[in-house]
């Protein structure tokens, strides 16, 4: 191509994209990472000044449950490390919109439509999948271990341990929930159609009975219960989901309509 020719014109199937070299990738990749963990530690921060009643939210589940600090510090670290989870959360949005930003260049029409659905469902299912463990797991777990061996030991536990314990498994029920999202991107692009996952129902029974049994850091049956059967019934949400969206595909008019 000489001087005078005209620029090629831009691909319409990839509308945003935009040349530059591997080295200015790496280098918006660099900023974006550095802006994403500056937006975590400033939620953090923020967090940290509302941390008291963040630890006495946590310690809702475990009513009348004495809490001890068995070490010097012990409840300022407890302090740094619920700030952290929080400050996290909160900064996720923006983490996502960072990382948006730098793949969305490269997207095409049509994955780009996928985007703002995925990204809206995922925020939800990981809102929910905290409620959840706080509301149903948390509880059912801590009913089950301060009952068993009641009668033996008196049950006085570490603040530390405890809410390692609550952030944990609240950290891993929202990721679990992620798992409707996706099989929709999944779906979505075609790689996986609803009928085959369907038939694979008693494997995923399996695996999310694993999956509870490796994700509860508490591994007692009722946690591990109640978390599998919420990824279960999370896959066949999934499954209904791509099953629509393949029944609206194959309503839409093709080419061969629209001509």
């Amino acid at each position: 191509m000489t001087a005078l020719d005209p620029p090629p014109l831009p691909d319409p199937e990839f509308p945003g994209e935009v040349e530059m070299s591997f080295a200015d990738h790496l280098e918006e990749l660099r900023w974006r990472l550095l802006r994403s963990l500056a937006a975590v530690v400033i939620a953090a921060a923020g967090c940290l000044i509302f941390v008291r009643p963040l630890v006495r939210l946590l310690e809702l589940p475990a009513s009348g449950m004495r809490f001890l600090q068995l070490a010097p510090g012990e409840f300022l670290f407890v302090s740094l490390k619920v700030a952290g989870y929080a400050g996290l959360t909160l900064a996720l949005p923006y983490a996502l919109y960072e990382g948006l930003a730098f793949v969305l260049p490269g997207l095409s029409r049509s994955e780009r439509r996928l985007v703002a659905p995925a990204v809206a469902g995922s925020a939800v299912l990981f809102l929910l999948g905290l409620a959840f463990a706080w509301w149903a797991l948390v509880p059912a777990a801590l009913r089950f271990l301060m009952s068993y061996g009641a009668d033996v030991v008196e049950p006085i536990w570490s603040i530390e341990r405890y809410l390692d314990f609550v952030l944990l498994l609240m950290l891993a029920t929202g990721l679990a929930f992620q798992l409707p999202v996706l099989q929709l991107l999944l779906g979505a692009l075609g790689l996986v159609k609803s009928k085959t996952m369907l038939a694979g129902w008693r494997l995923v029974v399996l695996l999310s009975a694993v999956a509870g049994a490796v994700l509860t850091p508490s591994t007692d049956p009722v946690t591990m219960l109640l978390l599998s059967g919420a990824i279960t019934g999370l896959f066949l949400v999934g499954v209904l989901l791509v099953r629509l969206t393949e029944g609206i595909r194959s309503a839409a008019p093709g080419p061969a309509a629209e001509s």
